[in-house]
C-alpha cells in the first residue's frame, strides 16, 4: 500500500494543531486528507485526544482502516470547503465519533494541493446552535427562503420536540406541488382538504401546530413554494435511478432523495430515531441538522441573528 512522505510544511501544520489541540483541550483533531500518509504514527502523536480522518478518496480511506485509525467517507463534493468541513462534522457526531459539546481541531487545505495548510478550532456546540440563511440561500430553487426557513423550522421542531413525549419521524415536500402531487397518492384523509388558503398558510401558528400533530400519520406533507400546506399524509411513488445514500437511512430518506430527484422540489426529511434533519436537492443530502435543546438562531451570515 503506498504511502506518501510528509511534506516539511505539511509537518510544521500537524505540529501547530496538536499544540492547539492541548491548548483548547480539544476532544479530536480531524484531518481533511486527499493523500494516504502513514496515519498509525500520527494517531501514536495524538495522545489525549481523537484522531479522525476524512476523505473521499478510496485508497485513503483503504490506509486509514488498514491503520486502524477513525474515518469519515465523504460521500460527495459540497460547494466550499467551509461547508464540507461542516457536514464532515456532522457525520462524526452521527457516527458518535464526537459529541455536542466538544471542540475539534481540524486540519484541511484550501491552497495546497499536496499538503495541508489550515487549521481550525470549532467548538461544536457553537457551530450547530446557528445555522446561517446563506446555507439555504445556496440552494439553486425556486422556492423562496422565507418559506423554506419555515418548513426547517418546523422540521427541526418536530425532530427535537417529538409529540407526547415520543420521537417523531416525518417528511415535507416544498415546491413544484402539481408534480409532487401527480407522483404521490393519498394514504388518509387530506386534513388541508377544503379549507381556504389562510387556515393553510404555514406563517400561521394554529396551522404549524397542526402540522406538528398531524406528523404522526404515516405520509408527507407536500407544501407549495409560497408556504400553503397543500396535502398531508401522501404516499410518494417518484423512482429516479442512480442515487446512492449512507447506509442506515431507512425508506423515508429514500423517499424523499427520489421526489427530490424526479421533481426538483426541496424535500426535507425528519428522522424518527434520532430526530436528525436532513434537506434533500436533485436526490443528495445538502444540509444536515442535528437535533438541539434549543431553537436555532438564524443568521444573515454575518453573524447577526434575524428575528431577534
Amino acid at each position: 500500500m503506498q504511502r506518501h512522505e510528509i511534506t516539511p510544511e505539511f509537518q510544521k501544520i500537524l505540529k501547530t494543531a496538536f499544540a492547539l489541540a492541548e491548548e483548547v483541550s480539544a476532544s479530536a483533531l480531524l484531518i481533511l486528507a486527499d493523500r494516504a500518509y502513514d496515519f498509525a504514527s500520527l494517531k501514536r502523536d495524538s495522545k489525549g485526544f481523537r484522531l479522525i480522518v476524512a476523505s473521499d478518496k478510496k485508497d485513503v480511506q483503504e490506509a486509514v482502516r488498514h491503520d486502524d485509525v477513525d474515518i469519515v467517507e465523504i460521500q460527495q463534493e459540497p460547494q466550499s470547503r467551509h461547508i464540507q468541513v461542516s457536514q464532515i462534522l456532522l457525520e462524526a457526531m452521527a457516527d458518535e465519533l464526537l459529541q455536542t459539546g466538544d471542540v475539534a481541531v481540524v486540519v484541511y487545505s484550501i491552497y495546497e494541493k499536496d499538503g495541508c495548510d489550515t487549521v481550525s478550532v470549532v467548538r461544536l456546540a457553537e457551530q450547530l446552535a446557528r445555522l446561517t440563511s446563506r446555507d439555504l440561500q445556496r440552494l439553486e430553487t425556486k422556492v423562496p427562503l422565507e418559506t423554506l426557513r419555515t418548513v426547517v423550522d418546523l422540521a427541526c421542531e418536530i425532530g427535537r420536540e417529538g409529540r407526547e413525549g415520543k420521537p417523531v419521524g416525518t417528511l415535507f415536500v416544498v415546491g413544484n406541488h402539481r408534480k409532487v402531487m401527480e407522483l404521490s397518492t393519498e394514504q388518509v384523509h387530506d386534513p388541508f382538504r377544503g379549507y381556504p388558503k389562510s387556515e393553510r398558510a404555514i406563517r400561521n401558528p394554529r396551522v404549524r401546530e397542526s402540522i406538528k400533530e398531524l406528523a404522526q400519520i404515516d405520509g408527507a406533507f407536500v407544501i407549495s413554494s409560497d408556504g400553503l400546506a397543500i396535502s398531508a399524509g401522501r404516499h410518494l411513488r417518484a423512482s429516479a435511478d442512480g442515487l446512492t445514500l449512507s447506509k442506515g437511512l431507512g425508506s423515508r430518506h429514500w423517499a424523499a432523495a427520489d421526489i427530490s430527484k424526479a421533481t426538483g422540489a426541496i424535500a426535507i426529511a425528519v428522522s424518527e430515531s434520532t430526530g436528525t434533519v436532513r434537506v434533500f436537492q436533485e436526490g443528495i443530502i445538502v444540509l444536515r441538522i442535528e437535533p438541539m435543546r434549543n431553537a436555532m438562531k438564524w443568521t444573515d451570515g454575518k453573524g447577526d441573528v434575524i428575528g431577534d
